[in-house]
């Protein structure tokens, strides 16, 4: 008996014994709470990685995978701070940002490398939330931060400002804290010995520190410059294989009780500069 191979893209699966996995072309699965069945699609992983028809396949993976690991990498030097500012799909933004700091790198498709200091513009003005960029919910003015001549000591300042005009605060906000955070990412060359990228300055690399002001009470003037710094602590002068990725942000508090707490939402920060 002939069956017409669209007969067995789905169906459902009946009686009492139900499988999982493939067989005979076949897969069975889930879904919902119910059983499926479907012709086994998809092309063999061993082809992909061996036939000289999949070359540029294999070098879109490997060049992807670098991107994930660097992205990865810059996650890992805002550690301490990510959770209060990520929004949402942080990780495949960065992984993008990556890709195309990427496509610009030296080297032949499938190991090129990923140079951070002279692609920087790329990686400039990223938001970890999308969903409460910062110049929307703090535009007071100021200057870009500082870096010391070895690269290791990170100043910020804002002036004195008025937090009802330069502030817009989510409901039920009483306090916030300005926030400087910065993180080194190493370049990243393709190792041909382990088939994988790995940084060029594995010891800089995901080095960070973190500075928070005082909480400021909202409504009316700060009454005071806020001065923020952060040491990465190296005696000399970094390499330019490595990038010092510097971040600012504020964090939105209430205060129950005497109680400071932090708000979930519109907390916010920007990559700034990258020196």
């Amino acid at each position: 008996m002939l069956f017409h191979k669209k007969l067995f893209i789905m169906a459902k699966q009946k009686g009492i014994i139900k499988i999982k996995g493939s067989m005979g072309g076949l897969t069975f699965y889930e879904k919902d709470g119910k059983s499926f069945v479907k012709m086994s699609g998809g092309v063999d992983k061993q082809k992909i990685m061996t036939d000289p028809a999949f070359k540029r396949t294999r070098e879109n993976m490997s060049e992807f995978g670098g991107a994930a690991k660097v992205g990865k990498s810059l996650r890992m030097g805002y550690i301490s701070i990510i959770n209060n500012m990520r929004g949402g799909y942080l990780a495949s933004r960065l992984t993008g940002v990556m890709k195309r700091i990427n496509t610009v790198g030296t080297g032949i498709r499938g190991q090129r490398s990923f140079e951070i200091l002279p692609n920087k513009v790329l990686l400039e003005g990223f938001e970890f939330n999308t969903n409460s960029p910062l110049d929307a919910v703090f535009f007071a003015p100021f200057t870009l931060p500082t870096l010391d001549a070895n690269r290791s000591v990170v100043s910020w300042s804002v002036p004195d400002f008025d937090t009802d005009s330069f502030i817009k605060s989510p409901e039920g906000a009483s306090h916030f804290k300005l926030v400087l955070a910065v993180t080194v990412l190493s370049n990243y060359s393709y190792d041909t010995g382990l088939k994988s990228y790995e940084p060029v300055n594995p010891i800089e690399n995901e080095t960070n520190g973190i500075a928070f002001s005082t909480a400021i009470p909202l409504g009316g003037m700060v009454n005071a410059q806020t001065d923020l710094s952060v040491d990465l602590g190296f005696s000399a002068l970094l390499p330019p294989t490595v990038a010092v990725v510097i971040a600012v942000g504020i964090i939105f508090y209430q205060e129950i009780n005497s109680q400071l707490y932090e708000l979930a939402s519109d907390n916010a920060m920007r990559i700034i500069a990258i020196g």
